[in-house]
């Protein structure tokens, strides 16, 4: 994978497509217009992550939400619109320029979890950097065994890439399962906590079973919980964790968690080499 001589330095992009994906949630079509960023981004891996700029604004980090098998031209991320640099993304027109700093961090090791049987939890926009992930399974289906999918939300119109929920359904040895935290007007299917929907599924946890998780720090700490209660252990949990980064490259401190950098060390972790900073942080 090429670097970057100058890790902070950004390399030149373009927006070439937005999409609304959820209430306040757009994914974000980057196209890398200088050589040298598109060869930094002909093998980026599930679970890195970028720092996308919005000039005049500032940059913030985004978990990368597309493969170089489904997506060779451009680099995709989902915002959701919070704050300062958000916003002004989310104001932004396809074909505005925009700055990438990336890819960075390190990623799931898919090819450590092929034969294995794979559970998959998101639980609302942390489900974004998990859609590699489930896209890598399924474009090498023969590769992984069965794979569970658990996606939920606060409420329906915050389910994130609800286009793909057919596909993903559908597709050989695959279930999927989707709820909403409480009853809405416009929902007849599940309603409940992610924890919930997974006791209820109730996915076997052999020893050939891995299981890989994203969302807020709270969502992951009973997530954890509910897994350990069904049998897992957490030498078989993988989680991808957020964080207030601001360099993306283990400088500045910002991110540390125990003695551990999120943005380095990360931010792709195995739950025993971090359970006890989670516990902490909760």
């Amino acid at each position: 994978m090429a670097t970057n001589a100058n890790p902070m330095k950004p390399y030149l992009g373009k927006l070439v497509g937005i999409k609304d994906i959820a209430t306040n949630h757009k994914l974000f079509q980057i196209e890398l217009t200088e050589p040298e960023g598109q060869v930094a981004f002909a093998d980026y891996k599930p679970g890195q992550f970028i720092f996308l700029s919005a000039y005049g604004a500032g940059e913030a980090p985004f978990g990368i939400t597309s493969t170089p098998a489904r997506s060779p031209d451009f680099v995709e991320v989902a915002v959701n619109d919070l704050g300062h640099v958000t916003h002004a993304l989310h104001g932004m027109e396809e074909g505005n320029p925009v700055g990438v700093r990336g890819p960075l961090g390190n990623w799931f090791p898919m090819d450590e979890v092929k034969g294995k049987d794979v559970v998959i939890l998101g639980a609302g926009i942390g489900g974004a950097p998990l859609r590699p992930v489930v896209h890598t399974i399924l474009d090498n289906r023969a590769d992984y065994g069965h794979t569970t999918i658990l996606w939920a939300a606060r409420a329906p119109d915050l389910l994130v890439f609800t286009d793909e929920f057919d596909d993903w359904g559908s597709a050989p040895d695959t279930e999927f399962h989707v709820t909403i935290d409480r009853e809405h007007p416009d929902w007849s299917g599940n309603v409940g906590l992610i924890t919930n929907l997974l006791e209820q599924v109730n996915p076997p946890s052999g020893e050939n079973v891995v299981t890989i998780a994203c969302g807020p720090p709270i969502a992951i700490h009973f997530i954890t919980l509910t897994l350990l209660k069904l049998g897992y252990t957490l030498d078989r949990m993988l989680t991808t964790l957020e964080a207030r980064m601001h360099c993306g490259i283990g400088k500045c401190g910002r991110c540390n968690m125990g003695e551990k950098f999120i943005c380095s060390d990360g931010p792709v972790f195995w739950q025993n080499e971090i359970a006890e900073f989670l516990e902490s942080d909760v």
